[in-house]
């Protein structure tokens, strides 16, 4: 072994050494270190000195996550992430009052995009789907969110109008899409002319000139 060079106390990278652990089987003297994450190891002398080791471990995971992050950035799942995160936390942003403004958030696990991109892929996501809150005065967090298609999105709208028939409660687009009804036509008869729903949704429409509907 070359003539020691006590390494106690100096820095190298995250690297804090603390002090001289013996040779290895090469008679290179080792350091026990503290990385900055809390976590120590020991290194060689010749890999601190030449760089060759600056963490515990930490550094390359960070940079893996971080080049992760960045080849996810270009999906369409991540811009969901990030749709997801303005809607709660950016005032910016035109529907934040319906979100973040009535103290809507995300979960601390998926302020993680690789977590709720992991959760997106078990729970069903396809390109053709969107992510919804089950209750829709609740956080984003696994067990209150679901994929679903747009369509069923723009029925579970707060703005839809719900209406109650034998029992069961439906926004009123998704009753139109079960019997075959226009919905601009049953919102009218409910809404202007006091029909009862299911009245408004089982009577054909008739589109004779001269007719006008009646209560």
């Amino acid at each position: 072994m070359s003539r020691l060079i006590d390494l106690t106390g100096q820095r190298f990278g995250k690297l804090e050494v603390l002090s001289m652990e013996g040779v290895d089987k090469y008679r290179s003297a080792k350091w026990l270190c503290k990385c900055d994450c809390g976590n120590t190891c020991v290194v060689t002398s010749n890999n601190l000195r030449r760089g060759q080791t600056q963490s515990c471990g930490c550094l390359r995971v960070e940079k893996a996550s971080s080049t992760a992050t960045h080849r996810m950035s270009r999906s369409r799942i991540y811009r969901i992430w990030c749709d997801m995160k303005n809607r709660c936390y950016n005032p910016n942003v035109p529907n934040y009052h319906n979100y973040g403004g009535r103290g809507i958030k995300v979960c601390n696990e998926w302020l993680d995009p690789t977590a709720f991109i992991a959760w997106a892929n078990e729970s069903g996501y396809a390109d053709n789907l969107t992510i919804e809150r089950i209750d829709i005065d609740g956080d984003y967090e696994p067990n209150n969110c679901k994929w679903i298609t747009l369509k069923e999105q723009q029925w579970n709208k707060t703005t839809s109008k719900y209406i109650t028939i034998d029992g069961e409660t439906k926004c009123l687009r998704e009753w139109c899409e079960q019997f075959g009804m226009n919905y601009q036509t049953v919102h009218h008869r409910i809404k202007y002319l006091g029909w009862e729903p299911k009245k408004a949704l089982t009577t054909p429409i008739r589109t004779h000139k001269a007719y006008k509907e009646s209560r």
